[in-house]
């Protein structure tokens, strides 16, 4: 079985000197792929000293796009994503292959509340961990974690899905659950990272909002859209109830959220015919 590393780097030149000798000493025969995103440091020379695979862009395409380049261009038959930051610990690549070996096709690397990059961060991951948990009906620990080994084969069939921005683990996670690709957790330290993070707390606030209603339509649309259509019809109904006993006559407003109940449901039968095609193809 070979094994490819993937670190998706933006100007990362410091935290790939720390990075890259205890990831070839962790795994000496692992291919090792650093895709350099459109980098002003030297990050894509770094990468290179020290013997690992660039994959360099001309202009910054954004971390989503990274992974998608590496993971075309991986030889393994086994991936291995993880930051270039410093972290991860590539100690920890074996304890996620051994899960692997059980019989999963995907292994997250799930970080506890003191890996959370601040409070506001953990408490947004903890929120998404919930949601997906509940879509899925299954215990998700860590959703946007990006350490993780997966398949190669696999993770392929979804580089379609998968956006060029910060939201790739959510999507392949949902993406696995969704095609019954066993999904396993693997508790993992994280140390602080090394440089500045490229997330922005509004910017990507509002992207990381948008992967809530993700979650819901790569999995089950329905499950999104149908309490959606329900609350519409329950707000028809009580108002109609209301203008009744008060002026004995249906109003616009009632006829407006019951063909709302109506839209949204049938938005969501459509979109949940959409998502089957689109797994139905991958297969």
């Amino acid at each position: 079985m070979r094994l490819s590393v993937i670190l998706p780097a933006k100007n990362e030149a410091e935290g790939l000197r720390l990075t890259l000798p205890r990831l070839r000493a962790a795994q000496s025969d692992a291919e090792l792929i650093v895709v350099d995103d459109g980098s002003t440091d030297d990050t894509a020379r770094v990468a290179a000293e020290y013997g690992a695979r660039v994959l360099s862009s001309p202009y910054s395409m954004g971390n989503g796009a990274a992974i998608k380049r590496g993971a075309r261009a991986a030889s393994g038959d086994v991936i291995v994503f993880m930051d270039a930051d410093g972290q991860h610990d590539p100690d920890c690549i074996r304890p996620l292959l051994d899960k692997l070996a059980e019989g999963y096709d995907m292994v997250v690397g799930a970080r506890d509340w003191t890996g959370q990059a601040g409070v506001h961060r953990g408490a947004a991951n903890a929120f998404y961990n919930w949601l997906a948990s509940r879509m899925t009906g299954f215990e998700v620990k860590d959703l946007t974690s990006g350490f993780r080994a997966v398949r190669a084969d696999k993770f392929r069939e979804f580089i379609h899905l998968l956006p060029n921005g910060f939201s790739y683990p959510t999507t392949s996670t949902m993406a696995f659950f969704r095609s019954a690709y066993p999904v396993a957790y693997v508790p993992i330290p994280v140390a602080k990272r090394l440089g500045r993070s490229h997330l922005r707390l509004l910017r990507d606030g509002v992207r990381f909002l948008l992967i809530i209603f993700k979650i819901a339509t790569l999995y089950a649309p329905l499950k999104l859209f149908a309490p959606t259509a329900l609350l519409f019809f329950l707000l028809g109904l009580g108002w109609y109830g209301w203008t009744l006993s008060t002026e004995s006559r249906f109003t616009n407003m009632s006829a407006l959220l019951f063909s709302a109940a109506v839209i949204v449901f049938l938005i969501g039968l459509i979109s949940e015919q959409i998502t089957s095609l689109t797994y139905k193809r991958d297969e």
